[in-house]
């Protein structure tokens, strides 16, 4: 199953499609191996691995991307955190992933470490992605590191999205090649992700949530940071049986594709609830309509 990598695949016609899949939270990896394997199968370029999401123990996202990338010839992008370790401990780990033919990385600054864990736990937070992205570049000149492909979050629904993007300017300047975008699910954002594509120069892979309830919809709008679903979008899924939310959450990341396509170089889709067969039919409907 072996794949291009992400730069040469940014580099040609067809937008690639990268898949967000959560690492277990167990040390039992195998529910994660074989999704992984079937949203490959079904299209998806690369698999793209949280480091720990919300702050939350679960299997180190760069072992498991060697793991993919050795075992299964799946192209893969861990994400790294810069709150858990300090630059030693990342350049290690760093060299731990070029060894592995992992040359690509999402570095991002990382959540807090969860709440009831925090009499225990202190996050690190020696660095932010910015100034991650820039010590690895000067590691890579010092002949320390290999080239590594860098890319970094975007915000399109920040409230003062030229902030956003202002950091985003930076980013770019201390090494960022590409930026993964958060969810696209209102107006606003959509014009920010036009807005973005005018101002950097990087690639841009913009951001499918597929939403599967009205309940989940709910939740993502009053509890999860960097979220924003249009009023309209939510009351669309009022009524809706399981299968009645999932045909709505591909039918609206196909219209998102649609409308973004000429702002991105690719698209990234994040799976709710491991539910693999529901993004499998938006890579395929995505394909279908050679978006």
């Amino acid at each position: 199953m072996n794949r291009l990598p992400l730069p040469e695949l940014l580099g040609t016609k067809k937008r690639p499609i990268l898949v967000e899949f959560d690492p277990p939270r167990q040390t039992d990896p195998d529910t994660f191996l074989s999704g992984a394997r079937e949203l490959a199968e079904a299209g998806a370029d690369m698999i793209t691995i949280a480091d720990c999401p919300i702050g939350q123990v679960s299997i180190d996202s760069s072992l498991l991307a060697a793991k993919l990338k050795r075992e299964y010839g799946i192209e893969v992008l861990p994400h790294m955190a810069c709150r858990d370790r300090n630059l030693n401990a990342i350049q290690a780990l760093l060299m731990g992933l070029a060894m592995e033919k992992v040359n690509s990385v999402l570095l991002v600054t990382g959540d807090p470490v969860a709440q009831e864990e925090r009499e225990r736990v202190k996050g690190v937070f020696q660095l932010n992605s910015r100034t991650l992205a820039e010590a690895i570049r000067e590691r890579t000149r010092e002949n320390r590191l290999p080239p590594f492909f860098l890319c970094g979050g975007l915000n399109v629904n920040a409230v003062r999205f030229e902030a956003e993007l202002r950091r985003a300017k930076e980013k770019e300047k201390c090494g960022i090649q590409a930026f993964l975008t958060q969810p696209i699910a209102s107006r606003q954002a959509m014009e920010n992700l036009y807005e973005a594509r005018n101002a950097l120069k990087g690639y841009l892979l913009g951001g499918l949530f597929p939403i599967v309830s009205y309940k989940n919809a709910c939740f993502l709008q009053e509890h999860v940071n960097g979220v924003t679903i249009d009023p309209a979008i939510i009351r669309s899924y009022e009524g809706l049986d399981r299968a009645q939310g999932e045909e709505q959450a591909r039918a609206l990341c196909l219209d998102t594709a649609r409308e973004a396509r000429k702002a991105v170089d690719g698209f990234y889709i994040m799976t709710p609830f491991r539910r693999v067969e529901l993004v499998k039919r938006v890579i395929v409907g995505i394909r279908e309509e050679n978006l």
